[in-house]
Order: structure tokens, then C-alpha cells, then sequence
């Protein structure tokens, strides 16, 4: 199994996500079953979770600047 250590940022803010972010903010609906989305375009990446009860979607987007 892999560590923490060998994950990326990304790959531990979505993990994250899918065992801490799954009650919906609206109808407070808790999807122990379900897990977070994530796309990306090389310099937004996107998290989002639908509610499979009243269909609320809680969204998180992360900026990668350039320096």
C-alpha cells in the first residue's frame, strides 16, 4: 500500500475530500459511497462533488501560479 509521502499535494487534498467532504452543505446528506471529481487543465485543477440526494455541487479549484 502506498504512504502519504509518495502521494502528491493533489492526489492527498482529494483523498481529503473523499473521507472528509462528502456531507452536503444543503440537505446534509452524507454519501459514505461517493467521492470527489477532479479535473484539470495543466494550471487549474478542479475538485467537485453532486450531491446524489438534491443535486447540490460543492466545488474546489486550486490556481498553479507560474513563477
Amino acid at each position: 500500500m502506498t504512504g502519504d509521502a509518495t502521494k502528491s499535494p493533489f492526489e492527498r487534498l482529494k483523498q481529503y475530500y473523499d473521507t472528509e467532504a462528502l456531507s452536503c452543505p444543503d440537505c446534509g446528506y452524507a454519501d459514505t459511497d461517493g467521492e470527489w471529481e477532479t479535473e484539470t487543465n495543466g494550471r487549474v485543477v478542479e475538485y467537485h462533488h453532486e450531491c446524489p440526494t438534491c443535486g447540490t455541487l460543492q466545488q474546489h479549484t486550486v490556481h498553479l501560479d507560474e513563477a
